[in-house]
Formats: structure tokens, sequence, C-alpha cells
């Protein structure tokens, strides 16, 4: 796949960040922080735009959901790998925060790429030089629990992890009580509901052509009511 070439005008994050571009060799361009940052400061947000959602993952966009994707159309691209990084994207406030060491001035910008990746378009050999790299990087779902263990993760990376692990082990998701109850309570508005439209219509009919009484039309009875609505809701 060719190098990213840059359509958005550089440097896009002068304030924070430096660019390094190596012209001599592909996909070695990076990142250094030009500031210091307490742990889990915030260093800089997916903003819309420049941020777009892109139909289909590339080796440049972000993924922020199960099936979404971004295109951060920015330096934040040149973000690069590392088994031990110095921030971590968080998708769930679209916001990019210093890892738990926090950041100086002068640190590279790394993030772990299996944080938000599931099925990397286009994955590498890692040679971050951590202590414990995690080797070939093509997202997390071909990773096992210990190769993912020590570095945050999303939580739609969570969740996706949660469904293979079930689907592996042959097993049935256990249901949630919460959801269940709100099911069964949208349920039940759903009979309210529908008992109150056949009243209402019945009422209607009745209202335009019904009996008349002394001059006044007579109104829907509580026996049409009782009708109308359901025994058991």
């Amino acid at each position: 796949m060719a190098p990213l070439i840059p359509h958005w005008v550089q440097p896009s994050h002068p304030a924070i960040q430096k660019v390094l571009i190596n012209k001599e060799k592909e996909f070695t361009t990076k990142s250094i922080s030009l500031v210091d940052l307490s742990p889990y400061a915030l260093f800089a947000k997916f903003s819309f735009p420049p941020c777009t959602h892109a139909n289909e993952p590339t080796y440049a966009t972000v993924q922020v959901g199960k099936d979404e994707h971004v295109n951060l159309n920015s330096d934040l691209v040149y973000i690069n790998h590392s088994c031990d990084p110095s921030v971590i994207f968080d998708t769930s406030s679209l916001s990019i925060i210093a890892g738990p060491k926090g950041l100086k001035a002068g640190d590279e910008l790394t993030f772990f790429y299996p944080s938000t990746e599931w099925d990397m378009a286009q994955g590498f050999d890692c040679f971050c030089g951590a202590e414990k790299c995690r080797g070939f990087i093509a997202g997390a779902k071909n990773m096992s629990k210990e190769k993912l263990e020590g570095n945050f993760l999303n939580a739609h990376i969570r969740s996706l992890l949660e469904e293979r692990d079930v689907n592996a082990n042959g097993l049935v998701k256990p249901k949630d009580a919460a959801e269940e109850a709100l099911q069964a309570s949208l349920l039940q508005a759903k009979k309210v509901v529908d008992a109150a439209q056949r009243a209402l219509d019945v009422y209607k009919s009745l209202h335009g052509h019904g009996d008349v009484n002394g001059g006044k039309r007579r109104g829907i009875t509580s026996r049409q009511v009782n009708f109308c609505m359901p025994l058991n809701i």
C-alpha cells in the first residue's frame, strides 16, 4: 500500500505535535510531543471536521466502533504504534490522552493499535523495542488475552473479544438482566399505546355517529372502554 500523501495543511497541530518526515524509507515518519502532560490529560480531540467517517478501513483510519472507522485528515495520523505507548486513543470520548506515565516534550507519540483496531487492513512486524513487544500486529482479533493484557482497550474491542471467546467455546452469551427488563417494559408500554389507540378509534366513531340523548351525543361507555383495553398489560 502506498505511503499516505497528506491533503491537509501542515502542520495541523503545531502547538502540540512535531512530525519528523523520513523521505528515504517508507512508513518511518514519526511524531514528537511538544507538550508536557500529566497522566490521562487531554492531548487532542477527534474533531469533525477535519475528521470524516470512512467508508472502509485502511491503514490510515482509526476504528471507533464495531463497524465505524474515521479518517483523521490531520498530522495525528502520524502517531505510530508501540506495545508500550505514550498516549491512548479513547474512542468513547473521541480523544487522545496521555498514557499512565504522562507525557514529556520530546517523547515520541505512540499508541497501541489493537486498542482501537479489530482486524487491520494491513498488518506489520513491530520493532518498537518494548520489553513485551507483541511482534506481528494486525489488530486485536487474532491476539490472545495474554498479548493484550497491560494496555488500554476500547469498549468496542472488549465487546468483540467477548463475542469471539464466547463463539470459540461454543457458549451462549448470558442475557443482560437490565436489558431484558427494559425490553419487557417497552413491550408493556406498546400494549398500553395500542389499547389507547383502539379506545380512541371507538370513541371517535361513536362521537361522530352515535345516538343523540336529549340533544346531546352519547359518549363512549366504560364497558366499551374496557372492551378496548387488554386484560393483561
